[in-house]
């Protein structure tokens, strides 16, 4: 089914829908989906094929590796992140998926999207949506994680939207260093700056990366 307008147009839509009618945001991006055909937002993001292929990536990938997948909305950034996930756990690795943005459910449908069902791989797939997801939450979660297990963030910049956590860059670090002595690898899902053009590059470098707060990303 073609779309009326592009997913980053139809967020948009929906986020000032949200604050016209005072509804929260889900409610604004079902309404939205309802527009274009489709039962729920998860079902239309599901349908629309934006993830590139990822096939051989994972095996690219050594222990202590920190990557970061960055698009503008509705690029397929969290869809090429789970395939990574998917191509880790097919190799027998344990994959979990911290988010800040999603629900479990909303996870499960892009899964289906690209034909897989977490449970076929036996338990290898985790998932944690807590409001305290920070670097010192995380590296608890996987105090035990076997080495090799590939953990996805989603996203970034939310790590610290929190007064109380450290600066991102503080939290970066620290994940690089879990990430290295523990033997895993950390794939962080980030936003890019409004201002990046398309029609100028084709894709966004480090420096198109939104930080509303300092990081290196070097690491």
């Amino acid at each position: 089914m073609r779309l009326s307008a592009p997913i980053h147009q139809l967020k948009r839509s929906a986020r000032i829908l949200a604050r016209k009618e005072r509804i929260p945001l889900h409610a604004a991006l079902d309404w939205i989906a309802a527009q274009e055909g489709f039962a729920a937002w998860s079902l239309l993001v599901a349908r629309v094929p934006t993830a590139a292929p990822v096939t051989g990536l994972f095996a690219q990938l050594s222990a202590g590796d920190l990557v970061l997948v960055g698009a503008r909305p509705g690029h397929g950034k969290t869809l090429m992140s789970l395939k990574l996930a998917v191509e880790a756990m097919k190799a027998g690795r344990q994959s979990v998926f911290f988010s800040l943005e999603y629900a479990e459910c909303d996870v499960l449908d892009r899964f289906r999207a690209i034909g897989v069902a977490p449970a076929d791989f036996d338990g290898l797939f985790g998932f944690d949506n807590s409001d305290d997801i920070s670097a010192d939450y995380i590296i608890a979660a996987l105090a035990d994680a076997p080495r090799g297990t590939l953990v996805v963030v989603d996203y970034l910049q939310l790590l610290d939207q929190k007064r109380g956590n450290p600066d991102l860059g503080v939290q970066v670090f620290a994940l690089q260093a879990f990430a290295r002595r523990q033997g895993l690898i950390f794939v962080f899902i980030s936003q890019i700056d409004r201002k990046f053009d398309p029609s100028a590059k084709p894709c966004p470098d480090l420096a198109d990366v939104r930080l509303p707060n300092p990081v290196d990303l070097r690491v």
